[in-house]
């Protein structure tokens, strides 16, 4: 059984070899195009300004809970016990402050990333089809499938500066 199969795979191959080598084919990282284009490189800075105080804040909140911890742990059993409570209580009081707004931060920014991807989607899917027409492509592999590329065959770039031409 395996003999006929060796034969039917090495037959295949002898006799789609010419098909193959007739064929043009590209490689294209369609994430790298969409997060290098100027539009996503423009939405990361302006998410960052619209989200950078609420991650500055959440900063604020770690470092406040980090330094009650360290006091806990390096002074808890020299404190009082109604100081002891209290740090404790300070302490959970900023960790679930924590999550709250990690959360809150992260459906945000989410949505916000979801809102620029649809909109997006569409311009790289015609910077693609425009770029695989005018090399007369026959197949485009996405570049996580491919182990090694020779940098003439990756589409990347074109399609880049292609998704940028558009307006």
């Amino acid at each position: 059984m395996r003999k006929l199969t060796r034969l039917f795979l090495l037959a295949t191959v002898l006799i789609s070899g010419p098909v193959f080598a007739n064929m043009k084919i590209a490689v294209l990282d369609y994430q790298m195009a969409l997060l290098e284009s100027d539009e996503a490189k423009k939405y990361a800075v302006n998410a960052e300004k619209k989200f950078g105080p609420q991650l500055n804040k959440l900063k604020g909140l770690e470092s406040d809970a980090k330094r009650i911890q360290d006091r806990l742990i390096k002074g808890g059993e020299r404190m009082q016990q109604a100081e002891l409570e209290r740090l404790e209580l300070e302490f959970k009081q900023k960790a679930r402050d924590f999550q709250t707004q990690s959360k809150d931060l992260n459906e945000a920014k989410a949505l916000e990333d979801r809102k620029m991807l649809e909109q997006l989607k569409p311009k790289l899917d015609k910077a693609v089809e425009a770029v695989i027409k005018a090399g007369n492509y026959d197949i485009v592999l996405e570049a996580g499938a491919v182990v090694d590329v020779k940098p003439q065959h990756d589409i990347t770039l074109r399609v880049i500066e292609r998704m940028n031409q558009m307006r």
